[in-house]
């Protein structure tokens, strides 16, 4: 099983398969931003980070954008720990 199909059938079982088709950009998108989180921030932040990016994505934040805002984050924070050492 792909991500792409096991994020369709995570949507499905959630009820929210009645949208856009969730493609390889989006799990791309999400993996990034992941990557992002634990390595500029801490492992565990990864998946609160992602789960945080689906709440303002559902409350209508366009996903680029805020992906693209929080692995910014992600990454000042990395640059500002390594300036601090």
């Amino acid at each position: 099983m792909t991500l792409v199909e096991w994020a369709e059938a995570v949507r499905e079982e959630l009820g929210l398969a009645d949208g856009k088709a969730f493609g390889k950009e989006d799990v791309d998108r999400i993996l990034d931003l992941a990557k992002d989180a634990a390595h500029s921030v801490a492992r565990p932040a990864a998946p609160l980070t992602t789960y945080l990016l689906g709440i303002a994505v559902g409350r209508g934040a366009d996903p680029d954008e805020a992906a693209e805002m929080l692995s910014r984050l992600a990454l000042a924070r990395a640059g500002t720990e390594a300036g601090d050492s």
